[in-house]
């Protein structure tokens, strides 16, 4: 099985620059947490260090877009040590303004330059394994790889920041994220022979489609929005469900099942030759995890939580590879960054809106009552599915 993996990370430089993506991408998932471990820690503040965190992620949303574009148009060598170095430089004064008291409007500032810096590492990484690869079934298994990275990244990062604030210094966690970023982002741009070429604006005209498809690109930005609401609302769901009967120590095991399933899913969806095409496999992607978060409204007991969400996180990585794997297909060699950073920021920005309604309904009726939150979110993603076109049927 593990056949098709051997054969695209054996072209030369793939295997360099997709571990070193797993080290620049381990901030992704560290950052937040570490922010809200050191403020909580030293300033003994979960609302400041709540508000500071999502000055981070907000920022981070906001300006993923633009990092894509950017990174099309001057090309990863520029782009990713000019970010990395103003990240560093704003996680620096962050934590030097938590250690000296600084006013509180300081913390948001910092937090928020340290987010809109942050560089689209993922997008980066698949627009070389777009560059470096030439056959639609290698890419697919590419980015079945990468979407195993990123399980393993949202696997290990929160682990190692929250080891390293509890045990050492409610900072180290931030500034561990602030290494690997620096390490991590400097080393891939220095591996010029599988960066994709510039498409600076006068040259976009002879590469590729002029202009973005966005009848394609609008419902799979919708798409990834409604994964992302899903994704805020069962971890904050799960662990209030695992609150109220007594085994809030068992949150993190079960959304470990949850990702485990997902990465399994991964590592098998890389390595099966599909006849299906991408936008048949991500609308049947989605449909399986929409009719996975239905049960979870009659669900009483942890272990038949976890049996739930393991079935849902199988559908995860299939439906993502299946999106980023149809976006390869129809957008412009010349924008291909922007638009994976396009789906990301989708997703990204449900997250938040996700964890806070379930939140909210969390305090009204109970975890039960906002399991209805990724049940409602999952019928959204299945009609965003449906109403993206087929490729075919979409004039360049």
């Amino acid at each position: 099985m593990l056949s098709s993996y051997r054969r695209v990370l054996s072209v030369p430089g793939t295997l360099a620059f997709s571990a070193t993506g797993f080290v620049a991408r381990l901030p992704i998932s560290m950052v937040g947490l570490g922010i809200v471990l050191m403020i909580s820690g030293q300033l003994g503040s979960y609302t400041l260090a709540g508000t500071v965190a999502a000055a981070y992620v907000m920022a981070n949303a906001l300006f993923a877009i633009l990092h894509g574009r950017l990174l099309d148009r001057l090309g990863q060598s520029r782009v990713l040590p000019t970010t990395q170095v103003l990240v560093a430089l704003s996680m620096v004064l962050l934590v030097w303004a938590v250690q000296d008291d600084w006013p509180v409007w300081s913390l948001h500032l910092f937090a928020a330059t340290t987010g809109a810096s942050l560089p689209q590492v993922g997008s980066a990484v698949r627009a070389r394994w777009a560059h470096a690869l030439s056959e639609p079934r290698q890419v697919q298994t590419a980015y079945a790889l990468e979407a195993v990275v990123d399980e393993a990244v949202f696997l290990v990062g929160p682990v190692l920041a929250t080891l390293l604030a509890t045990t050492w210094h409610p900072s180290a966690g931030l500034v561990a994220a602030g290494l690997f970023g620096v390490t991590g982002t400097l080393y891939l741009s220095t591996q010029r022979r599988t960066e994709p070429p510039r498409y600076p604006r006068r040259h976009r005209a002879t590469h590729g489609h002029r202009r973005m498809p966005w009848r394609m690109v609008l419902p799979m930005v919708a798409l990834c929005l409604a994964l992302g609401v899903i994704f805020g609302a069962v971890e904050v769901t799960t662990v209030a469900f695992a609150e109220e009967r007594g085994a809030k120590a068992w949150a993190g095991v079960v959304l470990g099942i949850w990702a485990l399933g997902s990465l399994v899913a991964g590592v098998v969806t890389g390595a099966v030759h599909w006849r299906r095409s991408a936008d048949a496999r991500m609308r049947l992607g989605m449909t399986a995890m929409a009719v996975a978060m239905l049960p979870l409204l009659l669900v009483d007991t942890m272990v038949g939580l976890a049996s739930l969400l393991l079935l849902g996180g199988l559908a995860i990585s299939p439906t993502l590879i299946a999106t980023m794997s149809l976006a390869n297909e129809v957008l412009p060699r010349a924008r291909l960054t922007e638009g994976m950073a396009l789906l990301h920021t989708g997703m990204a920005a449900g997250v938040a809106p996700g964890a806070a309604i379930s939140g909210l309904l969390i305090d009204q009726g109970g975890a039960t009552a906002a399991f209805v939150v990724p049940v409602v979110a999952g019928a959204v993603g299945v009609v965003a599915g449906l109403l993206t076109p087929r490729p075919a049927t979409v004039t360049p």
